[in-house]
């Protein structure tokens, strides 16, 4: 069977959060009914919540099931090398209206060892914040784990902790170990390992709709935290219709494309790409063919496409793993 390229487009996973809101509706234009709404995962292989292809000959297809008939077409060779057939990433937008619990996630050796899973590095790009939004993110300097258990303790933790002011466009990398938090009013995408393994270590003191507080992780995040101060934020260059490049880390790269006429990419086929338009519009093109590109959307061009072609005026991040 011939292998159909195109432009794949995944149907959203909608997660309601304690921390949601309604951004994701209001600004990326998901078709959402709740006012909780906290992420849409866009394109996910985590083995509880597999992405169903939404357009094309391969509509109806989960995302695993489509590896599975064409893993050189889909993944490409160099991905296939390093993790067999197992999509290695997962994106989504979270939509914070509250602050999300301070938590941490554990390294790929801590979490195969407890969870048979990758670990949970990853990377935010802010697409809204609100006047005074934050996040919180490592602790101050000097901090010990004997600092952390007493304040810990004490529902102090957030005094020893970093409080950094965001706006549109700033980016974070949140190694495995991190101490972190979203802040409320922050609209973000995030990539990120293919894994949903989070330690949750303070939540405010909230309570959920029936008077619960969520379930915390104090002793599995104890072997998992590291308290070696970090570069989280990181600077990038912003050339019109080119690929800046934000990061390059072990588990994905990421560019920045400020899109304003037309910018082509012609890649190899050994690795597919992920085209996540943060702002505005225009289109995508594979050969003759020509498909929609419009904020909030997350583009996924199989290994197999060798050019890619981005028109309009937009905002895009360039996805792929090395």
């Amino acid at each position: 069977m011939s292998f159909k390229q195109y432009p794949i487009l995944f149907h959203p996973i909608l997660k309601d959060r304690i921390w949601g809101g309604t951004k994701l509706k209001s600004i990326l234009g998901k078709d959402i009914d709740s006012n909780e709404v906290g992420e849409s995962w866009e394109i996910s292989g985590v083995s509880s919540d597999i992405s169903v292809v939404a357009n094309g000959v391969y509509a109806g297809l989960n995302l695993n099931d489509l590896i599975q008939k064409f893993p050189d077409e889909i993944l490409g060779e160099a991905i296939i090398a390093r993790f067999d057939k197992q999509f290695p990433l997962l994106f989504k937008f979270l939509d914070a209206k509250d602050d999300l619990s301070i938590q941490l996630h554990p390294n790929d050796e801590l979490a195969q060892k407890r969870h048979g899973s990758f670990g949970k590095t990853e990377m935010w790009y802010v697409m809204q914040a609100d006047e005074g939004a934050r996040v919180v993110v490592d602790f101050k300097d000097g901090v010990s784990q004997e600092d952390y258990l007493k304040h810990l303790e004490s529902k102090t933790l957030p005094s020893i902790l970093k409080e950094i002011p965001v706006k549109k466009g700033d980016v974070f990398f949140i190694e495995t170990g991190t101490v972190h938090a979203i802040g409320g009013g922050v609209l973000l995408a995030e990539i990120q390992q293919t894994s949903d393994i989070t330690y949750r270590v303070y939540d405010w003191d909230r309570l959920d709709a029936q008077g619960n507080s969520r379930e915390l992780h104090i002793d599995l995040a104890l072997e998992a935290i590291n308290y070696d101060k970090k570069n989280v934020e990181i600077t990038y260059n912003k050339v019109v219709n080119t690929d800046n490049h934000i990061l390059e880390c072990p588990f994905f790269n990421v560019n920045y494309i400020p899109l304003s006429g037309m910018y082509t990419k012609v890649k190899d086929k050994s690795r597919f790409y992920l085209y996540v338009c943060t702002e505005g519009e225009g289109e995508i093109i594979i050969g003759e063919e020509k498909y929609e590109l419009h904020c909030g959307q997350t583009i996924f061009i199989p290994a197999v496409v060798s050019e890619v072609i981005l028109k309009g005026e937009a905002t895009v991040l360039e996805i792929f793993v090395s």
